[in-house]
């Protein structure tokens, strides 16, 4: 819509400027005409007041004539700025079409289409791949040219960034990638392992605290337990033995199988 409203700006300029000149061109050769007497002036009654004019027409048809004249000599300078918007039009459809054409072979100089080294025949290659292009058989012969000397010019960017060797990076980052995501993986694994791990040690600890009041508490029961049988405990380097405590000599002739305790002596 916008270029639309562009060409249709442009026609209706260049449009006034003709027929402005045209308009100028015709009524200065009538005001002659009519000065050399050939043709008629024009006849326009006017009145001011209480006074006729009986030559206004003639008058009126000079001062037009002035100054249709005074405005064409600003003809030439409109046709200047229209050559150059114009050209300057131009300029951008040609350096859009050198920028495609420069896209279409420097896209094949990536993918290794083009094999010679020298300079001149490297363009030469370059311009006549562009010739043969399906999609660029309306440029004009300079755009192609420039194009190609400009996938000359640019021939090591091809090379650096060569469809092979682009291929060949995304590859060793999407490698890379996956073996970072998979370390991930293991160290999240690994988290959970020292999270269980963890707390399977509290469990155990816990336990092993339980256990150990439990034996203190069976330790504090046998310490008032074994007095009465006769024996004691007593702890030696952090092992535990019993002790037999004496024993009367009346039991010493009974049945071994058979323990006779002390008797408690009577409250006095």
């Amino acid at each position: 819509m916008l270029m639309f409203m562009r060409n249709a700006t442009r026609i209706c300029h260049a449009l006034s400027l003709f027929l402005v000149a045209a308009f100028a061109i015709a009524l200065v050769f009538y005001t002659i005409m009519c000065a050399l007497g050939q043709s008629p002036w024009f006849t326009m009654p006017l009145t001011f007041g209480e006074t006729t004019f009986p030559h206004a027409g003639m008058y009126v048809q000079i001062v037009l004539t002035v100054l249709v004249g005074s405005m064409a000599f600003y003809l030439p300078t409109n046709a200047r700025i229209m050559a150059l918007e114009n050209s300057h039009r131009k300029f951008h459809i040609s350096m859009s079409d050198v920028a495609r054409a420069y896209h279409e072979v420097h896209t094949a100089d990536r993918a290794g289409l083009f094999t010679l080294s020298s300079e001149f025949d490297a363009v030469r290659e370059r311009l006549a791949y562009l010739r043969d292009h399906p999609d660029l058989e309306q440029l004009e012969p300079a755009v192609m040219e420039v194009a190609a000397q400009m996938s000359q010019q640019a021939r090591h960017l091809a090379d650096v960034y060569s469809d092979e060797k682009v291929a060949r990076a995304k590859a060793f980052l999407a490698q890379r990638q996956q073996e970072a995501e998979m370390q991930q993986e293991r160290i999240i694994e690994a988290l959970h392992a020292c999270t269980e791990i963890r707390k399977w040690a509290q469990q155990v600890e816990l336990e092993e605290s339980i256990v150990a009041s439990q034996l203190a508490q069976l330790d504090e029961k046998l310490q008032k337990a074994l007095p009465v049988l006769g024996y004691s405990l007593e702890h030696e380097d952090g092992d535990e033995y019993l002790v037999d405590l004496e024993v009367p000599d009346v039991a010493k002739d009974l049945d071994s199988n058979v323990l006779i305790l002390a008797q408690k002596p009577a409250a006095e």
